[in-house]
């Protein structure tokens, strides 16, 4: 149990950080004449990127939720069945 208590907070350490700690230099200003005008437009054409990134982090802890316990009450259930082989 300790250890997957350790394994669970390195997660979300983990994640976490990626939201925090930052390796990219904001943008520079745009030039006078605005976005687009000049060679200052962003790759591609200012799409939002990252908008989706926590829901799908979201989505993707409920499924790994769901099949714990999917797993969980599978071993459970396995070691209450008697193997009828044996008797």
């Amino acid at each position: 149990m300790k250890k997957t208590g350790i394994r669970y907070l390195l997660s979300c350490l983990f994640v976490i950080s990626s939201y925090v700690l930052l390796a990219q230099d904001p943008p520079p200003p745009p030039p006078s004449g605005g976005h687009g005008q000049s060679g200052n437009s962003p790759a591609g054409g200012g799409a939002p990127v990252g908008e989706g990134v926590l829901l799908l982090s979201f989505l993707g802890l409920g499924y790994g939720i769901r099949k714990w316990k999917e797993n969980k009450n599978d071993r459970q259930h396995k070691e209450t069945v008697i193997p009828t082989e044996l008797y």
